[in-house]
């Protein structure tokens, strides 16, 4: 009951503060030219009526403003790399154990040999260390061969990178995705496109919400594409607050080397009439102007357009939807008369 109440007491406000809205005559309009040439009347409100109606303006700024595409990726688990460096190391100590029999059975060798030329030990005794010696000798390689297949094998699947901090015996970066502060994410570009040059941040969002998008590093090209898309793929890390391994997400991607110079419109600032985007610039302390906004690309902040509107230019981030109304509503009394 408060609640309708208190709307229908807003309403009544709304349509009064409309109602008295000085409907200008046609000979006080002040006729002007917009930046596309076209001529535009001004619609008078006196200040008085703008501060009742609450209007409020915000001077526009230079801005840049960068392309960007967007790709599509998934957060995924770090379980195989895990694995990898459990079979890696697990390598590692059989290659250095292997190493070490090979070492001491070269010394051996050597002495034998030593004492075979004194005449100290027999030469059978000689060729048996020798048969040792190629023994430990073959294990050793055969060991090699196995821990480089296994490097070669994941380079092919996860890039050099992760490659090498999965077999980190120092400082191991997995640790952090292993307690879920960061997420490990694979990204795919669209066929044909390419992650632009100098690009190492692009931003994320589990939900495609570009306003609530995330930072995420990148890592390394992925050695292989995504053979859903045919583009394309990539390593990035991002915190894990928010997306967790499995999740799909939408990533955008900008070109640092692109760009245009214009304006960012606040998004309060404009609105629509038949499918058509304006905005109202107050060009005197009581005259402002309709713009037509037709080319302009969404940001974070609100719309970039680099027509119709520039800087310095006040636009009505609050009541800009009254004042069409009022500018309605004088068309159609002209109409009338």
């Amino acid at each position: 009951m408060f609640f309708s109440a208190a709307f229908s007491q807003l309403l009544f406000f709304y349509c009064l503060t409309i109602a008295s809205f000085p409907v200008p005559a046609a000979d006080a309009d002040a006729t002007t030219q917009t930046a596309d040439g076209k001529a535009q009347k001004s619609l008078l409100i006196d200040e008085k009526t703008q501060q009742l109606s609450g209007l409020a303006t915000v001077a526009l700024v230079p801005a840049l403003f960068r392309p960007e595409f967007t790709a599509y990726g998934k957060a995924i688990s770090i379980q195989p790399l895990l694995a990898l460096r459990q079979h890696y190391l697990a390598a590692e100590l059989e290659h250095n154990s292997a190493q070490a029999k090979y070492k001491f059975a070269e010394n051996s060798i050597k002495r034998q040999q030593s004492l075979f030329n004194q005449d100290i030990v027999s030469k059978r005794s000689l060729e048996g260390q020798l048969a040792l010696w190629q023994t430990d000798k073959n294990q050793l390689g055969n060991v090699q061969l196995q821990r480089l297949t296994l490097y070669n094998e994941a380079l092919l699947t996860w890039g050099k990178a992760l490659t090498d901090w999965a077999i980190s015996q120092q400082n191991n970066p997995l640790d952090d995705f292993l307690s879920g502060r960061q997420v490990l994410l694979q990204v795919s570009l669209p066929t044909n496109s390419h992650l632009p040059e100098g690009v190492d941040h692009i931003t994320v969002d589990r939900a495609g919400n570009r306003n609530t998008a995330q930072q995420a590093k990148l890592i390394s090209a992925a050695p292989q594409i995504d053979t859903t898309t045919a583009g394309e793929s990539y390593f990035f890390s991002t915190q894990g607050n928010q997306l967790k391994p499995g999740m799909r997400l939408v990533a955008w991607i900008t070109d640092p080397s692109a760009g245009d110079v214009g304006v960012i419109i606040p998004k309060s600032a404009l609105i629509w009439h038949f499918d058509q985007a304006l905005a109202y610039v107050k060009t005197g302390h009581e005259q402002f102007e309709r713009r037509h906004i037709e080319q302009f690309s969404t940001t974070p902040d609100g719309y970039f357009t680099r027509t119709v509107l520039k800087p310095g230019d006040l636009v009505v981030t609050q009541g800009a939807q009254m004042l069409l109304s009022a500018e309605l509503q004088g068309i159609s009394q002209e109409a009338d008369d």
